[in-house]
């Protein structure tokens, strides 16, 4: 049995559940504020491994680059 997520907001102390157009465009905006988020993490990461090949490299850790650059 398939469940369904009901989404609410709050207007001025009041609950409101979002349905039809409002609910398909909130759902909408969330996938992309998702996808943003992910591409985010994912760019840090290929961030954080290219500095780490570069560190290796050259035979330093993250520590002792950290000192260096000060």
């Amino acid at each position: 049995m398939a469940t369904q997520n009901k989404v609410f907001i709050q207007i001025d102390n009041n609950r409101v559940e979002l349905t039809g157009a409002e609910l398909q465009a909130f759902n909408v905006d969330r996938a992309e504020i998702q996808a943003q988020f992910d591409a985010e993490v994912e760019a840090q990461t290929a961030k954080a491994a290219a500095r780490k090949v570069v560190l290796d490299k050259i035979g330093l850790t993250a520590d002792e680059a950290a000192a260096l650059l000060g």
